[in-house]
């Protein structure tokens, strides 16, 4: 078989030196698991990926003609999957969770990855490498986003897909948590180039994504356009539309209104119920800096200024700006999709995405990437409260660092689940081919998320736990509930 090197000259963490033709692999657990693969990787029995996650490492360094000089070598981040495997740890010896229950949520029901061949703009082949995981399937088909990013990996899709699992079940949805992605990244791409690798991606994982099955959202790198082309894709093999095979979708084929901006107006809602509950405090009173400035941190800032309160900082991947009297996030967005970044922008103070997390403010909202408050820098944080838009950003030694602190740590599962909840409208909405208007939506979306809020707080009360116990505590037991009541096949 022969091997292809791209001249691409694709970044450090891409899957673009010389890798072979080899198809797809794929684990699969527990009954019914469909196995489309030509080999087997073992399934996860350690917090980290193991030998083969380090076959992939080794294997996606830039080829030797690239000239461009090594990037620095970036900071080393815990495990993501670790990280989920503690917290669940941590809340199942609180629940007195038997061993047996613990494993079975621990472990992803099934696992997929996929390295597939991409014609470049310049004619040659590309191999790119891909994953989608399904953690639990006990409340329903699976639900979770596709991830276009260089640092991609299974760890992380893992992680992820069980962390979907637990805010599916915080929000009462009939879904499992799943997540996938590709080790690329997006902007270097045509929009040939990356139509084409979305396609065949999506042809890869498709006997594992269906209306019934799994349906993907979009995720960091991701949008409705990519969403799009995952659809016409999936229903150019089936023969036939099939709009309910993916959410966050262009509104002309079966898109939901608001779903654009609903994890960041969820997150302001979450966040201003809680400032008011717990510590007496009103959104229009607050500091607010916010780590990224993709659609989820864009839309929180957006949605945080719009309700009074003053957004003072703002980052993304290439810096921070500040300014003390508050930024208009409009105005900012305007100037990033001009120049590509918000660094830079002349009406602020520059700031790396470092000192960003330490300012003095009253609510930081880390809606990056996950690990990104460790042990390292969590007795440096100022906030007084951690609003989580990302998933997974506070790490669990981080996490006893500021509740010593009496940090208020809002949790990713229940703060930033406003996008799966309307994810779901639109999935209903596409099963029933009927369409609902945006202020019911909207409205919709908000008390979903404030009884889900109240639930929480009911239980941190009753039990004297911190909010994300509290949270993975109702979480857990809803799919503990529904493993007993199906029972264990055969």
């Amino acid at each position: 078989m022969t091997t292809n090197r791209s001249n691409a000259n694709p970044p450090a963490q891409e899957a673009g030196g010389p890798h072979k033709l080899s198809g797809s692999h794929s684990t699969a657990h527990g009954p019914g698991a469909r196995t489309p693969a030509l080999a087997t990787v073992e399934p996860p029995h350690s917090p980290v990926n193991g030998d083969f996650q380090q076959h992939l490492s080794s294997n996606s360094h830039p080829s030797d003609s690239e000239s461009e000089p090594a990037p620095p070598p970036a900071i080393q981040r815990a495990s993501a999957y670790s990280v989920a495997q503690e917290q669940l740890a941590r809340v199942a010896k609180v629940m007195h969770l038997d061993d047996d229950m613990r494993e079975y949520l621990t472990m992803p029901r099934r696992e997929l990855i996929v390295h597939f061949p991409v014609v470049m703009d310049d004619n040659t082949i590309r191999i790119f490498t891909g994953f989608r995981v399904h953690h639990n399937t006990a409340l329903g088909p699976t639900k979770g986003g596709i991830r276009y990013h260089p640092d991609v990996t299974l760890d992380e899709s893992r992680a992820l897909a069980m962390w979907m699992t637990w805010k599916c079940a915080l929000m009462d949805l009939p879904y499992g948590g799943a997540k996938g992605g590709v080790i690329v990244d997006p902007k270097r791409l045509s929009e040939r180039e990356l139509q084409a690798m979305t396609r065949r991606y999506t042809t890869e994982i498709s006997l594992f994504i269906g209306p019934e099955m799994d349906i993907p959202a979009p995720d960091v790198g991701t949008d409705a356009k990519v969403m799009a082309w995952i659809m016409d894709t999936f229903s150019m093999h089936r023969g036939y539309s099939v709009p309910a095979v993916t959410t966050g979708k262009p509104l002309a084929i079966g898109g939901s209104a608001g779903r654009e901006y609903a994890t960041g107006l969820g997150i302001t809602y979450v966040t201003r119920a809680m400032l008011r509950r717990r510590l007496g405090l009103h959104l229009e009173d607050t500091s607010v800096a916010i780590q990224g400035f993709g659609n989820v941190g864009g839309w929180t800032a957006r949605a945080m200024h719009e309700r009074g309160a003053k957004v003072v900082a703002v980052s993304d991947e290439k810096g921070a700006v500040y300014d003390s009297r508050g930024l208009d996030p409009r105005h900012l967005r305007r100037y990033a999709d001009e120049t590509g970044t918000v660094a830079g922008y002349p009406h602020a103070d520059s700031l790396t995405n470092g000192e960003l997390l330490e300012l003095n403010v009253d609510v930081l909202i880390p809606a990056a990437l996950e690990g990104q408050i460790t042990k390292e820098n969590a007795d440096r944080i100022q906030a007084r409260v951690v609003a989580e838009g990302a998933n997974g950003p506070t790490t669990p030694e981080a996490d006893r660092i500021l509740e010593d602190k009496g940090v208020l740590i809002i949790p990713d599962i229940l703060c930033n689940a406003g996008g799966v909840v309307v994810s779901y409208f639109e999935w209903v909405q596409d099963l029933q081919a009927f369409s609902w208007d945006e202020s019911e939506i909207r409205h919709q979306m908000k008390r979903k998320l404030l009884d889900s809020l109240d639930n929480v707080l009911a239980i941190t009360l009753q039990t004297d736990s911190d909010l994300r116990t509290a949270a993975y505590t109702i979480a857990i037991q809803r799919i503990v509930d529904a493993v007993k009541c199906r029972g264990i096949y055969p």
